[in-house]
């Protein structure tokens, strides 16, 4: 009876203040249903919400130390350390030739370390990622690498093994860590194992996955999987070019273990990003996410962590995030990239509305603990993000800001820093890198490069965008410096606010001793008088001042009642079209 009286009033005191502050009565009526579905949640937590109410994450409570992670190595506020990095990931091909032939290698890297991270927070002429992921970096027969042939060595393509230790050496004389992709799942059929494979009485035939005749099922998302050789069949996941590793035998999971252990010990990598994660072990034509796939996953996570405990293993579970929070429940991997929330970033900038972006962070928030997934916005695999944007950098920007403000562990693709273009359309996503307008080849090699550069490079690269601090490069600089800079950002815990206009999505991060706002206007048109609501947001009673990171203008002190709801005019300044407002929390003094 208490809680009904006390919504009873919330709704008559929204309904007396909502006209001398000005907005439309549709204003107040929308106002109405989302601050009573926010109260009646706050008080009643087990009820079902209505249906304009987005799942409440769990909130790690402000002013509070966070109990550390178990066995994980600890970072800011008892996290890892890898949330506090922001990763960036290069295929070595395409990042800087160093030797001329026209053929990306390690060697350019070191040279071009000093853009990533030079070292000098004080600098503002680098990016300020703080981790590298190196696209396959093994011998392979084919350009991208995912088809290895040999586990222990380096592409002579991109160098050495020595090359390769250099390059560690001086990323880490720089705090930025390394991981590589690590094929697991498959090989080449080039691969020595294969090719001894074919051979029934080979000791490596059982290394993989045959039968004598056509089981006829096709895959997971309907592509053909068996393939004919020597009168019999073997199983690929992806081509016949990528023969399955059979983790049902144990002496391929010893195998791959010393692959593991080599990198770690011997090398010194920092971790691995998985390919094809939730492939592994089929069950019949269950081929994604098998219970023997998961399982396989648990055993494998003790044995890496105690060569390594501070190492990094990040999946590549491309699946809803229902499936994917399964890999991430501290058993079994220790990131995974959320594929679903990263297509809902892209959708909500292209659309100016914010009602799937905000059910789908507040979802990935609440069912995967701790914060242990990684964002993005694209990869390799996929059409760059102007190219999903129209070409709109404005666009772009707002998808930019919404990676590195919101929770989890950021990674950027190579050139998406400077809005490079590229379709999945000949596989014209993985193209050399831009360095400079006035030099041939745009500077990434004095040879002939591997594959055309892409559109528009002469107004497009590092050199002109790093000069004009209105750039795409400026603004993905700005905001890594920014997220480097606030715990709350990095691992602060999420409250998505309800708002009056469905194209403003505004949230808190909030970590120990800091809370952050954050509010972007997601199209292409100016809003005013917009109404923040919380039923509960777990700030302490208070008014707090709104200090501008980024982002001008006079914003009303923010009050916070004792229950901890904020019911808020944002009246001033006028929210621009795709407007990025990043804002502190000071004061808070009842």
């Amino acid at each position: 009876m208490k809680r009904i009286i006390f919504l009873g009033l919330m709704l008559v005191i929204i309904g007396a203040l909502l006209p001398a502050c000005g907005p439309s009565q549709a204003q107040i009526n929308q106002l109405s249903t989302q601050i009573a579905s926010e109260i009646y949640s706050s008080l009643t937590p087990n009820a079902a919400a209505l249906p304009t109410e987005t799942p409440t994450p769990q909130l790690i409570p402000e002013m509070t130390t966070v109990d550390p992670i178990p066995g994980l190595p600890e970072g800011t506020d008892g996290y890892p350390w890898w949330n506090d990095s922001v990763f960036y990931e290069i295929f070595v091909r395409s990042f800087y030739d160093s030797d001329g032939d026209g053929i990306g290698d390690i060697n350019g890297i070191i040279q071009k370390l000093d853009y990533l991270n030079d070292g000098d927070p004080n600098t503002d002429s680098d990016l300020g990622i703080t981790g590298i992921w190196l696209m396959p970096i093994f011998p392979s027969p084919s350009y991208h690498g995912y088809d290895v042939t040999d586990y222990y060595d380096i592409n002579p393509e991109y160098g050495t093994m020595d090359d390769f230790k250099i390059l560690l050496e001086e990323a880490h004389s720089r705090g930025i860590r390394v991981i590589i992709d690590l094929v697991v799942n498959h090989t080449s059929n080039k691969h020595p194992w294969f090719t001894q494979a074919k051979d029934p009485s080979s000791p490596y035939h059982d290394w993989y996955i045959w039968s004598e005749t056509n089981p006829g099922y096709t895959g997971s998302w309907g592509q053909q999987v068996w393939f004919p050789i020597y009168g019999q069949y073997y199983y690929s996941t992806f081509t016949s070019g990528m023969p399955d590793l059979n983790y049902n035998n144990l002496e391929v999971t010893a195998q791959m273990e010393d692959v593991v252990q080599f990198w770690l010990e011997d090398v010194g990598v920092d971790g691995f990003r998985m390919d094809a994660a939730k492939h592994l072990i089929e069950e019949g034509a269950i081929q994604a996410n098998s219970d023997s796939t998961h399982n396989w996953w648990k055993d494998f996570r003790p044995f890496y962590k105690q060569i390594s405990p501070d190492s990094l293993v990040v999946g590549e579970v491309w699946d809803d995030t229902s499936i994917t929070s399964a890999y991430l429940q501290g058993d079994e991997l220790d990131l995974s990239f959320e594929f679903l929330l990263a297509d809902t970033v892209i959708g909500a900038v292209n659309s100016g509305n914010n009602q799937a972006l905000e059910y789908q962070m507040g979802y990935s928030y609440s069912q995967i603990p701790n914060m242990q997934y990684a964002t993005f916005l694209t990869n390799h695999d996929q059409d760059r993000v102007l190219n999903q944007v129209n070409s709109d950098e404005k666009r772009m920007a707002v998808a930019s800001a919404l990676l590195l403000t919101s929770p989890g562990v950021p990674f950027i693709y190579y050139g998406e820093e400077i809005g490079m273009t590229g379709s999945q359309i000949h596989e014209r996503i993985r193209r050399p890198m831009q360095w400079t307008g006035d030099a041939a080849f745009a500077g990434f090699t004095p040879g002939s490069p591997w594959q055309a550069l892409g559109e528009g490079w002469m107004v497009t690269n590092v050199a002109d965008e790093m000069a004009d601090p209105d750039s795409i490069w400026s603004n993905y600089r700005d905001l890594i410096r920014i997220r480097n800079q606030h715990a709350a950002l990095r691992v602060g815990g999420l409250i998505m606010l309800t708002t009056t206009d469905e194209a403003i999505i505004s949230f808190l991060r909030m970590s120990e001793g800091e809370a952050v706002l954050v509010l972007v206007n997601l199209s292409d048109q100016p809003v005013d008088e917009v109404w923040l609501a919380k039923g509960n947001s777990g700030l302490s009673e208070g008014i707090y001042q709104l200090a501008p990171i980024i982002g001008s203008g006079y914003f009303n002190p923010l009050k916070v009642n004792e229950d901890g709801v904020i019911f808020h005019l944002l009246d001033t300044p006028l929210i621009e079209p795709y407007g990025v407002y990043i804002l502190q929390l000071q004061g808070g003094m009842p």
